[in-house]
């Protein structure tokens, strides 16, 4: 129903601007007549819905047994547990949209750095700095993206399709693999890696399945995974991340399920670490030098 105009000082009734009010009721129903009429057009708006859902989510995180989780989150590791003397420069950072914290890149380059000829494995290529970082330390790097035509089929800009493996493409020991993470034939590739990077959908359905297919086909007794986003800001748990990452480990899986400190990272450990609680508000511990050189 419609209600009576307010009173609207400077305009009179007969004004092109006279205006109405709608009640609560009616308004209620046009909202949410417009957002079912967006998830129509764009059905990938329910995934923004459902992430949204964070006590729920946490709640389902929290509920299984084996991986400690606390409102806070997993167990902390600080960054330093990884990172030896020579682990100082992140090379390339584009410093742009959709891309990795240099603490990221720099935990990356840590791990596989500790490995002689490490074979590094990621889902989620975008512009290749997580692969190119890699690439300077590791024997061989696999990175698998959607191909081409599968982009197109999502509607997305040419631009941005264009925009994918721009650092690490000119790299010899870099393999680009395209396909979908859910279906590409993951044993087909032979082997297992030492360090594997999960960075695709960060959807908790996709990121319970690209983590049940990794260590069903990629994993070995040495591997260490990462996973991106597991975190909103350092400190911050995304919980439908969380929750697809400790559905998807398998229930025997002997290691240690962790996030780095100063990272948006996960890290799956098959040796113990040392762990603290994770305090978002605690003192700085640890703290950086950041230098920046424009690169050419």
């Amino acid at each position: 129903m419609l209600a009576p105009p307010a009173p609207r000082r400077g305009l009179n009734d007969n004004s092109p601007f006279h205006h109405f009010t709608i009640s609560p009721s009616v308004s209620k129903i046009s909202k949410t007549l417009r957002g079912l009429a967006s998830l129509v057009r764009n059905p990938w708006l329910l995934n923004v819905v459902l992430a949204a859902d964070e006590p729920g989510w946490q709640q389902r995180a929290r509920a299984q047994s084996k991986w400690p989780l606390t409102a806070q989150g997993l167990p902390l590791v600080p960054l330093q547990t990884f990172l030896s003397a020579d682990d100082t420069t992140v090379r390339p950072f584009a410093f742009r949209e959709g891309g990795s914290l240099p603490t990221d890149l720099l935990l990356l380059r840590a791990l596989a750095r500790r490995v002689p000829r490490a074979r590094y494995f990621e889902i989620g290529t975008w512009r290749g700095e997580s692969a190119a970082n890699v690439a300077a330390v590791a024997a061989s790097v696999h990175t698998l993206n959607l191909s081409v035509e599968e982009m197109r089929a999502l509607g997305l800009p040419e631009r941005y399709i264009g925009l994918h493996g721009f650092f690490s493409q000119p790299l010899p020991n870099v393999t680009h693999l395209h396909g979908n993470s859910a279906t590409f034939d993951l044993a087909g590739l032979g082997q297992q890696f030492d360090v594997i990077f999960i960075d695709g959908d960060h959807s908790y359905e996709a990121v319970r399945t690209d983590t049940r297919r990794v260590f069903e086909h990629l994993v070995g007794p040495e591997t260490v995974v990462v996973w991106h986003d597991a975190s909103r800001q350092p400190g911050q748990p995304r919980w439908e991340v969380l929750a697809g990452i400790v559905e998807g480990l398998p229930a025997a899986a002997p290691g240690q399920l962790v996030q780095v400190e100063n990272t948006l990272c996960a890290l799956y450990s098959p040796r113990p670490l040392p762990t603290q609680p994770s305090d978002p508000l605690a003192d700085p511990a640890h703290w950086f030098e950041v230098t920046l050189r424009q690169v050419p």
